[in-house]
């Protein structure tokens, strides 16, 4: 495989490293030290051991001095090895990495957190900055940007829609997310049909053939296990009830395709517009993940029911304060249109928010200034939000 280096840093201290199956979270931390010692919970020898006795860590790791660090892959498969870890923390001062697909399973069972003793990371799946010269756009919007996907293009399809089925059975089925696999299959392609859509938890109910409430609990196992997350209809003001339903966003589009079942098929318009916004909303996420920016993205319908794509909130509204918001339309078209900036404009004008910068971001290749809105190519765009110059 081909050595991407990641944007992501590791912290000098005790940390979670959470993110999606196959974005290469061990391939990462591999790169970063030895480690004094590795534990891999996907061993079934080493997952047998700790399930019978969490104890045992202690054994294994008792007699390392201070500032030893302790790597323990898939740590929500045994969340009772964090009472342990919490002890030797404060007994050994050992440092401990802990990493794994979700934190569900540890919230469920009410696991111990470490109470802040352990900070918490995420890595996503590759940005175009992190491919570098190997990026390209419309493998990128038609298959995503997993490591592997990227790597062995010939077999990139077998590989996501392995990764849907490995997801079904490890993730859902075998760690009993689900009382019956059956609905939550029906329900997977649906919710991947929507991705980038606002959600009609009705509709989805209606269309997948399960009871409504199921729908609920189905998105949270997504987002649990990071395979997507919403982003929720903007507010301008406090104190202003969010009257839009959110949005749902797949982590990877290649992966929201194989879950669709829609691999084989080719990509129509509507789907390669919204797999752009998938893309550019990773890319502004593994920005701020690699940065350690804490910002909230939403969407915005305009009273004029007008819509912009993307709302990146600097500054959150207080009783005396407006927000601090960038705005974001996105089209997949190579020609830009000045009617798609009149949502940004009309939040603009409305006084409600203060608007720090307004970016089009189009298929063409020239870059445009006209009324304060600055349109930028793909590329562009993302050459300067990785170089700090967006948000």
């Amino acid at each position: 495989m081909i050595p991407f280096k990641r944007t992501l840093e590791a912290p000098d201290y005790s940390f979670f490293l959470f993110g999606p199956r196959g974005v290469g979270k061990s391939t990462w931390l591999k790169t970063l030290r030895p480690w004094d010692i590795e534990i891999d919970l996907l061993q079934s020898t080493q997952y047998l051991a700790f399930i019978r006795n969490p104890g045992l860590l202690r054994d294994m790791v008792g007699t390392l001095g201070a500032d030893a660090w302790v790597w323990i892959d898939e740590v929500q498969k045994v969340p009772a090895l964090l009472d342990e870890v919490h002890s030797l923390m404060e007994s050994h001062k050992i440092n401990f990495v802990l990493s794994g697909t979700s934190a569900r399973k540890l919230k469920r069972q009410g696991a111990n957190l470490l109470a802040g003793r352990a900070i918490t990371r995420k890595l996503d799946a590759l940005s175009s900055f992190e491919l570098g010269d190997a990026f390209n756009l419309d493998a990128a919007l038609e298959f995503g940007t997993l490591p592997l996907v990227v790597t062995r293009p010939a077999i990139r399809k077998d590989i996501l829609k392995t990764y849907v089925a490995t997801y079904l059975k490890e993730e859902i089925q075998e760690e009993g997310m689900v009382r019956k696999i059956e609905p939550f299959v029906r329900f997977l392609e649906v919710a991947a049909l929507m991705n980038g859509q606002v959600v009609n938890m009705n509709h989805i109910a209606t269309e997948a053939v399960v009871p409504r409430p199921s729908v609920t609990g189905y998105f949270s196992i997504l987002t649990d296990t990071l395979l997507g997350h919403w982003v929720p209809s903007f507010r301008p003001r406090v104190k202003v009830r969010e009257l839009g339903h959110p949005k749902f966003y797949w982590f990877d589009g290649g992966v929201a395709r194989a879950a669709a079942a829609l691999l084989d098929e080719p990509m129509d318009r509507e789907w390669q517009g919204r797999a752009l916004e998938t893309f550019i909303l990773h890319e502004i996420r593994c920005y701020h993940s690699a940065k350690n920016i804490d910002r909230e993205i939403s969407y915005y319908n305009t009273p004029s029911n007008l819509e912009i794509d993307f709302v990146i909130t600097l500054q959150k509204a207080t009783v005396s304060k407006k927000a601090k918001v960038i705005l974001l339309e996105i089209k997949l078209s190579a020609k830009w249109d000045a009617k798609w900036e009149q949502a940004m404009r009309d939040l603009h004008d409305s006084g409600k928010v203060e608007v720090v910068a307004m970016y089009g971001i189009y298929g063409g290749d020239k870059k445009l200034v006209r009324n304060g809105v600055t349109i930028l190519s793909v590329r562009d765009f993302l050459s300067s939000l990785f170089k700090g110059e967006i948000c």
